[in-house]
């Protein structure tokens, strides 16, 4: 009973995934499947949140779901423990009793989850209960789900109008981008010409936090064929190639980390960082060693940097 009242009260309907609904320019048929697929898995996730919030059940349901699209309901299940915790009056560690036990190597997408919970209630993203108990380097990430879901559900405001939500300052603005990039290739339907067009629309300063997002949604959502690869590549340029490729970079290591790699992330790295799906999480893991605890910088975003730094210095980028 209390399974169907929690999903009756903070439920997404079904329709809400549609591209019709949501205004998305889409005009291939297969990658409009695909983007709608990943949406129904997202919330197939967050609902068996809502319904089985115990890590066990929980986990038992993800683990039905088709390992290639596991990622984006482990995403889901973090956005739906994240709201329980904030809404509910008892028990507040569901969400933390989930990432540090069996949700573990999902650590990435449920984090990102988060950011879809804070959204969604118009809950300050830091300092919040959350926060400070998520690992320190990668809880950066809450952004990316924060500005995802504020383009998916209000893209013509905040990818049209380029608007910023007043209350994030700091670097929480630039997760924000990192986001928002990600959403746009649902909201331009992969479409290279929609997608460069609209990031180059932005201020300068916004572009690269922009194009890596484009990267790793790219890798990581796919549903595109090789020639659409190398058409991104082409338009990101050597000033933005880098931060394409360090976006690439992160979802080769958050498809390996959950044991659920994929033909188009593995093609994306050749593509794009020119290099294997392994070589690519390997960069990641290299890049991510002995990172400062404290300094004016946040670690993530020197990790970041340093990613970008050896495609800088890659040839084959500078052309």
């Amino acid at each position: 009973m209390f399974a169907q009242l929690r999903r009756r009260l903070f439920g997404i309907a079904p329709e809400e995934t549609r591209i019709t609904r949501r205004g998305f320019a889409v005009s291939d048929g297969m990658v409009k499947e695909r983007l709608e697929t990943i949406g129904v898995t997202f919330v197939d996730g967050y609902h068996a949140a809502l319904e089985h919030p115990y890590p066990s059940a929980l986990v038992a349901h993800l683990n039905t779901i088709d390992n290639e699209l596991r990622g984006f309901a482990y995403e889901g299940a973090g956005m739906g423990l994240a709201l329980l915790d904030m809404v509910l009056p008892w028990s507040r560690r569901r969400l933390l009793n989930f990432l540090y036990g069996p949700g573990q190597p999902h650590a990435y997408m449920i984090q990102i989850g988060v950011g879809w919970a804070l959204a969604r209630l118009r809950r300050p993203v830091e300092p919040g209960a959350h926060w400070a108990r998520l690992d320190p380097v990668t809880r950066w990430l809450v952004l990316d789900g924060y500005g995802f879901h504020e383009g998916y559900f209000d893209w013509r405001r905040f990818i049209e109008r380029q608007e910023m939500p007043a209350h994030l300052q700091g670097y929480a603005r630039r997760g924000f981008d990192q986001g928002l990039g990600r959403v746009l290739w649902f909201v331009k339907g992969a479409d290279v010409e929609r997608i460069a067009g609209a990031v180059a629309a932005f201020p300068p300063a916004r572009r690269n936090d922009l194009w890596s997002g484009v990267g790793l949604a790219c890798a990581y959502a796919g549903g595109v064929k090789d020639w659409v690869l190398y058409a991104l590549t082409e338009a990101a340029g050597p000033a933005y190639r880098p931060a394409l490729a360090q976006g690439v970079v992160f979802a080769a290591k958050t498809r390996l980390r959950a044991h659920n790699p994929a033909t188009h992330t593995e093609l994306a790295c050749q593509v794009v960082c020119d290099m294997s799906l392994a070589d690519a999480a390997a960069l990641f893991d290299v890049t991510g060693q002995g990172l400062p605890t404290i300094g004016a910088t946040p670690a993530f975003e020197v990790w970041r940097q340093r990613i970008q730094a050896q495609f800088t210095r890659h040839k084959e980028f500078a052309r």
